[in-house]
């Protein structure tokens, strides 16, 4: 049995961090419900190509195991129909912009005095700091939380991310919120922001520069407080090498073969290496470069010392263990295997828009004439 059975989540959230928090749930076994916009649905359905059975690959990436019904907001009885279905569940999750879910009355005060159990978290862009309202995306949170700022080479742009990383830590920071109040048993009225979530991602370099006073600086594959920890260019290929400490920087010199720099005192401590890494990485990057890759990370290995090829993605995930889904339109489906453990050994796909409507509303106390009914007003589809 998994940890979240028999916990039903209405998700109304869209696009990344919300559903990426509710498929972490929806793994774990929770049932969770996504409300969808007729016609149109999430917008990451569009969000294509590459698309895959017609649906595009970004909306495949964080909606298995979920089912969908679509609902129209915009009608007073679509409205209804979502409460109903919010005072049925255990935890209702938005993403609207601020004061939406309210005017639509799907606010937390409006659930919680019928469901006073309920677990309601809103994920928001820039949380109190902002007006109201102002739209986040993850490119702009990566901007203005100096994430940006930070990466890239280090005489070269401010760069984002290669994925929209505070969009999916967000949607871990949600999950932990909503994982903690459903384990108090407790109704909890929560809320997490992109940008609160970048800055806490910030870790080590934020406090530098609250202790420092100093703007940080960006130091492309490198580390700002260790050396070496980067990338090496072999003869045929890249390498990360992470040596984090002195044993493991003396391990390094030897299967390099240059004791020499393991007993330069400029070198024989971090700080020193930090100091003088200018002087250091070359000599290291030359002796890099005259054998193969493979070789390299057979004898560091050997070593002790933490190493690892840089992959390119599709060869990343060959060597990872996927799943596989059965879905509707695309047939044999792979996706990426969950993180948390215990998870579904074989998710749910990702739903069609609207595929669950009926199912769910049944469930929920309409019979089969209402539920048309609704369908031929356009309520749901």
């Amino acid at each position: 049995m998994l940890p979240l059975e028999g916990i039903r989540v209405l998700d109304l959230s869209r696009v990344l961090a919300g559903p990426y928090c509710t498929m972490l749930l929806a793994d774990l076994g929770a049932d969770v419900v996504k409300v969808e916009r007729p016609g149109e649905g999430d917008e990451t359905r569009m969000w294509g190509p590459p698309y895959a059975g017609g649906e595009a690959a970004y909306f495949l990436s964080v909606n298995r195991g979920k089912r969908s019904v679509a609902v129209d907001l915009g009608k007073p009885e679509g409205q209804e129909v979502v409460r109903r279905l919010a005072l049925r569940s255990q935890v209702v999750i938005e993403n609207f912009r601020v004061g939406t879910a309210a005017k639509f009355g799907l606010g937390y005060d409006d659930l919680a005095a019928e469901n006073p159990g309920l677990v309601y978290c809103s994920i928001t862009g820039f949380g109190p700091r902002e007006p109201a309202g102002r739209p986040g995306y993850d490119f702009v949170v990566q901007a203005e939380s100096g994430l940006m700022a930070i990466t890239g080479e280090r005489d070269g742009r401010p760069l984002k991310v290669g994925v929209a990383l505070v969009d999916v830590l967000t949607g871990y920071a949600a999950a932990t919120s909503i994982l903690a109040s459903l384990a108090g048993g407790r109704g909890a009225r929560l809320e997490v922001s992109l940008l609160d979530t970048a800055l806490s991602a910030l870790v080590n370099v934020a406090s530098s520069a609250l202790v420092t006073g100093n703007e940080p600086r960006r130091y492309g594959n490198a580390h700002p407080n260790i050396v070496p920890y980067e990338t090496f260019d072999a003869a045929d290929g890249t390498l990360a090498v992470a040596a984090a400490n002195d044993g493991l920087y003396r391990r390094l010199c030897a299967v390099l073969e240059r004791p020499d720099l393991a007993e330069d005192e400029r070198f024989l401590t971090n700080p020193g290496r930090v100091e003088h890494r200018d002087e250091l990485i070359p000599q290291l990057q030359a002796v890099f470069a005259t054998r193969p890759a493979a070789e390299w990370l057979e004898k560091l290995d050997a070593a002790g010392v933490p190493a690892g090829k840089v992959r390119g993605v599709l060869e990343a995930l060959e060597a990872a263990a996927t799943v596989t889904a059965d879905h509707p339109t695309a047939g044999s489906l792979p996706l990426v295997g969950s993180p948390v453990r215990p998870a579904r050994d074989d998710p749910a796909p990702p739903p069609l828009l609207g595929q669950h409507t009926d199912a769910v509303l049944g469930e929920a106390g309409w019979d089969a004439a209402q539920i048309e009914a609704l369908r031929a007003a356009g309520v749901v589809a």
